[in-house]
């Protein structure tokens, strides 16, 4: 295990603040006394579990078996938008992968629109790649061209494209890459329920035009419910190509609603969180303080950054966003071989200050090296 991670590890010191609750709309008020949890059992639960995700000793857990590398092939990413530094980051992880195997890999950004990605998927059509990866977006939005990419024996392979891991013949994936939803909206969920102590003012914000999004909020939704005194104050649907110009505005509206009764957020993506700190700045938040705001989704160096700097985002659940490329390479490489998916899916993690150990972005160590033993590079 690396030495900044040990340290770090040996440093956690989980955060269990006291936070007073709230109505939605700031109507009704709890007789218990701040020291008390709002809800014992549920409260007990999340803490178990945010200690175990905040574990950095993670050992690589994925396949050590497979097809050795065959050549020549080429394969293109098309991103849902690449000001997502998630799909920014997984487009990477694939071009690092690929170079190694000796492939052509290529990266088109859809730009966030329907006509954007029916556009570029077009464009990887016309290149005839041996695999397109739909990186971050709904396959059904696209039934006709992934028809047209089957048709032309060109592999489907998706990230973030559908709500669970694993293959789709609904959708014509060969597999889609991704963490468990359900595991990220849980550990987000009792991340602010153990922060808080079990009371709670929660902000949440989606993007309903993703189901994926749309889906993982509405699962952190159904887990904060189980502790009475974590109140949700807003659910906001803010999609990902528009959070730029929307989050001051949103954050503003916000605070001004809702004051101090709005202690914590959770957000389907940390990109929310970086549009939002210059409003929060400018009404005078303290970048260590209320709200606290937690990213269910991807990790990216910016997240690290405002979370090992305190600035406006208390923690992150990252996704291994360039191991995500690499297996991606690797499933294409079981397909091109007639083999099944390796059926691997990433565990779920939590990252603070705490435990970061000042790094910028979340990987199991180990997986480079797996892979390129299984590839024979």
């Amino acid at each position: 295990m690396h030495p900044t991670r040990k340290a770090a590890l040996m440093s956690v010191v989980f955060l269990a603040v006291v936070a007073t609750g709230c109505e939605p709309d700031g109507s009704g008020s709890s007789h218990r006394t701040s020291a008390e949890p709002g809800c014992p059992t549920a409260l007990a639960r999340a803490e178990r579990a945010v200690k175990k995700a905040q574990d950095v000793d993670a050992p690589w857990k994925g396949p050590t078996t497979g097809p050795s590398a065959v050549r020549g092939k080429s394969v293109v990413y098309l991103a849902h938008t690449l000001s997502n530094p998630g799909a920014a980051g997984v487009a990477q992880g694939v071009q690092e992968a690929a170079s190694i195997l000796g492939w052509h890999a290529r990266t088109i950004n859809g730009e966030g629109t329907p006509a954007g990605i029916r556009a570029a998927f077009d464009r990887a059509l016309d290149l005839d790649p041996d695999g397109i990866v739909i990186g971050g977006f709904d396959p059904a939005s696209v039934a006709k061209e992934v028809a047209r990419a089957e048709a032309a024996g060109i592999e489907v392979i998706g990230w973030h494209a559908t709500a669970a891991p694993g293959p789709s013949a609904k959708h014509g994936l060969f597999t889609n890459v991704t963490s468990r939803v359900e595991d990220v909206a849980r550990i987000s969920a009792d991340w602010i329920i153990a922060r808080s102590h079990g009371r709670a003012g929660v902000v949440l914000f989606t993007d309903a035009t993703v189901p994926f999004a749309k889906h993982k909020s509405d699962l952190i939704k159904k887990r904060l419910a189980t502790c009475p005194d974590v109140k949700l104050l807003s659910y906001r649907n803010v999609p990902i190509p528009e959070a730029g110009k929307r989050a001051i505005g949103e954050v503003r509206a916000l605070l001004a609603r809702f004051g101090d009764k709005w202690t914590d957020s959770a957000a389907i993506n940390d990109l929310y969180f970086r549009h939002s700190a210059a409003a929060l700045r400018a009404a005078g938040k303290d970048g260590a303080g209320a709200p606290y705001n937690i990213g269910a989704g991807d990790g990216d160096p910016s997240a690290f950054q405002r979370v090992n700097g305190q600035r406006y985002q208390a923690a992150t659940v990252p996704e291994p966003l360039s191991e995500q490329g690499w297996q991606i390479v690797d499933e294409f490489n079981r397909a091109f071989t007639g083999r099944s998916p390796s059926g691997y899916v990433a565990p779920v993690h939590v990252t603070t200050a705490a435990n970061s150990g000042g790094a910028l972005s979340w990987d199991s160590e180990g997986y480079r090296q797996a892979y390129r033993k299984i590839w024979g590079k």
